[in-house]
């Protein structure tokens, strides 16, 4: 299996014997290789390198999960919730804790309606993979402590910041109690603006058990949601809650 510790013992000890015995630009080539999956590692949360992230459920049947990250928004969150109320369908709000504030009657609607409220960190710092360990845990604990106050109830799937992971962030949700959770369809609603391109992009990608990551902040998303759901289902699918769906515990 590929992942952290294992790339790592292997590297350990292939540059130490290269040290030894080959010349130095293999050596070079070998710290370089692996640097580079570092960063792959790191960038691409499917592929499990530092925290093993539920990116999908493994199932054969055909059902899907939709969830929002960026929220709680002025704009865009409470108009995407009268969508879902609309066509009966149940998602999960990764939220940013600091945007809470002066938003809380948007958070208890997510609850009251049935949706799932993920933990999206509290800062969303720019520099967030960057932070220690602890500082990591401080931030994800005081968006899950604002979260109980408000809701009675302590979020425990968490979407890193930009899905970006590393050995810091491994450590910082252990003992949190917390699971990592991504993706397997990346909308890029953030950047993209148009409509039909969106809405090919993730059927195009569409496949049972799908997790598919959109934003409560994209106008887009909101556009082409009535239009995504009804073919979605018109191709014999079901969206059902990312929890269900995958079988997790989303709270303490």
């Amino acid at each position: 299996m590929l992942n952290f510790r294992n790339t790592s013992i292997f590297f350990g000890l292939l540059i130490g014997v290269l040290i030894i015995l080959g010349p130095l630009w293999v050596v070079i080539a070998a710290l370089l290789l692996y640097s580079f999956l570092l960063f792959l590692g790191s960038y691409f949360i499917q592929l499990g390198f530092y925290i093993r992230s539920i990116c999908s459920a493994d199932t054969k049947e055909k059902v899907i999960a939709f969830s929002f990250d960026d929220g709680p928004a002025d704009q865009y969150s409470s108009e995407i919730l009268d969508t879902l109320k609309q066509y009966e369908v149940e998602a999960a709000f990764f939220c940013i804790g600091k945007r809470i504030p002066g938003r809380e009657k948007i958070v208890m609607r997510i609850m009251n309606e049935g949706h799932l409220i993920g933990n999206h960190s509290y800062s969303h710092h720019f520099w967030f993979d960057l932070f220690s360990s602890r500082r990591m845990l401080e931030d994800i604990n005081q968006m899950n402590d604002m979260v109980r106050a408000l809701t009675g109830q302590r979020p425990r799937l968490f979407r890193p910041p930009y899905g970006v992971t590393n050995p810091n962030l491994s450590k910082a949700i252990r003992p949190g109690g917390l699971t990592s959770v991504g993706w397997s369809i990346r909308s890029l609603d953030t950047v993209e603006r148009n409509e039909d391109r969106l809405f090919k992009k993730i059927m195009k990608g569409l496949r049972p058990g799908a997790i598919l990551l959109f934003h409560d902040t994209s106008k887009t998303t909101l556009s082409v949601l009535p239009l995504l759901i009804g073919t979605i289902r018109e191709q014999g699918y079901s969206i059902r809650r990312l929890d269900k769906m995958c079988n997790l515990q989303a709270y303490d």
